[in-house]
């Protein structure tokens, strides 16, 4: 019988699926709890998240609640109607809101303030940056447990540009842990809006319209309000978007060494979004018809611009390659050497359901579904070339977020670490039908993780 004469049919796979990501959580919390009780094993709390059991409410409850509320109930409708100009500067204020009040939860102090002073964060650091030429020669030298003042966790898991970001900021007067909190949220918030550009480039702006709610209202801003992978996650992002604007915008040339300069930025601030080359490799083969006619304009700006801060560091002392082979060591020396690869392989991917939201486990179904059945959906138009486009662009991050799980270098924390290829997951949910009740299960989860539990990032 044809599809269309089961309109419920779709929605039951939603909730299928949807039901199947719960299931996948519960067995990560019961066998991560069980685990964690026996051998110690884990490092984790909570398992499968670097959280403790801690119900509370704070300052920033009653602001959540009115945030998620709102979007629920008009962000469909206002993101529909809105200007496009306008949609982008809204969907930036509501996602820092929505990621301050979530915060806020915990206090602004726990919340804001202290989430990058801990013994492992980079600003532990700032004082042995006064000579920043000097520091970046001897970098790798303090990566290894046991070398002589060796690096904290985040430093040494970082390539340097991290911990320069907070430096600069330091020397520029925004020093303390209360601005390297704002910062990494504001900066964190643009995220969405990078995502939004690109979309609109590569799949239409109807799509991206239909997807800014779920980028808002995102569960991920548990953790981009408490580390600064939410600015990593930005700095990804934008690369990404300036990339799909330089195979199908009018301003080739400035968009393709702009996207560039920020790639080789991103490569610099985490080793790990190297693989945001898988996303890259998906946007080029979207604007493939725009890239026919401008290979030669692009190539060289981008390249120049890929080169510029790989070729800065290099100058300065800093061996990018050197410093990975070092950190993989590193990684093994500390509790990833310690946590089971067969339970965070696929625990991982339980954090990810917490992270991005059942809708964007629900969309990424239709994603797939998308693609196998171009005519198969309830929604009119599904499988239309915009359609297939999208799909193309959230299974590329998928698989980009595959890859480091099987990588064995992503065991455990993968609530913030992948937070870069997460917010590429969340246009999913233009696929939806029903977007309001959507909504609120992703609101429900953030408030409910928030709430319940002490995060420890």
């Amino acid at each position: 019988m044809p599809a269309d004469l089961h309109p419920r049919r779709p929605l039951l796979a939603d909730l299928g699926v949807a039901l199947a990501a719960v299931l996948l959580v519960l067995a990560a919390v019961l066998v991560g709890t069980a685990i964690q009780r026996a051998d110690g094993t884990l490092f984790v709390n909570w398992p499968p998240l670097l959280a403790s059991w801690g119900p509370h409410v704070g300052p920033g409850t009653p602001a959540a609640v009115v945030v998620a509320g709102v979007v629920v109930v008009y962000g469909p409708r206002v993101a529909a109607r809105l200007p496009w100009r306008a949609l982008l500067g809204g969907a930036w204020a509501a996602a820092v809101v929505w990621t301050f009040s979530l915060a806020l939860v915990d206090g602004w102090q726990r919340g804001v303030a202290r989430r990058l002073t801990s013994r492992y964060e980079y600003l532990q650091v700032i004082d042995r940056f006064h000579d920043i030429p000097a520091t970046l020669r001897d970098f790798t030298a303090h990566i290894l447990l046991g070398s002589p003042e060796h690096w904290p966790a985040h430093v040494a898991g970082h390539p340097p540009a991290a911990t320069l970001t907070f430096v600069l900021l330091d020397r520029i007067g925004l020093g303390g842990g209360a601005w390297a909190g704002v910062w990494c949220i504001t900066v964190g918030g643009t995220a969405c809006v990078a995502v939004l550009v690109a979309v609109r480039a590569l799949a239409g702006e109807a799509l991206a319209r239909r997807a800014a709610p779920f980028l808002v209202l995102a569960p991920t801003a548990v953790w981009v309000g408490t580390s600064a992978d939410g600015y990593f996650a930005a700095v990804a992002a934008w690369a990404l978007a300036l990339l799909a604007l330089a195979v199908t915008g009018p301003a080739p040339r400035t968009c393709a060494a702009a996207a560039g300069l920020l790639l080789g930025l991103a490569c610099y601030l985490s080793y790990g979004l190297t693989l945001i080359a898988v996303i890259a490799g998906a946007v080029l083969l979207l604007g493939r018809d725009g890239l026919r006619t401008r290979t030669l304009s692009l190539l060289l700006p981008g390249l120049l611009g890929l080169a510029v801060v790989p070729v800065a560091f290099t100058l300065a002392g800093f061996d990018w390659w050197e410093a990975y082979r070092l950190l993989v060591v590193r990684y093994g020396q500390g509790a990833g050497g310690f946590r089971p690869y067969g339970y965070w392989v696929w625990a991982n991917l339980a954090c990810t359901v917490l992270m991005a939201g059942l809708a964007t486990v629900a969309g990424l179904r239709r994603a797939g579904a998308s693609l196998r059945a171009p005519r198969a959906g309830a929604r009119a138009g599904a499988g239309d070339p915009g359609d297939r486009r999208l799909a193309l662009l959230v299974l590329a991050a998928l698989l980009a977020l595959l890859v480091a799980d099987l990588s064995g270098m992503s065991k455990a924390e993968t609530e913030r670490i992948w937070l870069p290829f997460a917010v590429w997951l969340l246009p999913a949910g233009a696929f939806l039908t029903g977007p309001r009740a959507w909504l609120a299960a992703q609101a429900g989860l953030a408030l409910l993780v928030n709430h319940l539990l002490l995060t420890g990032w």
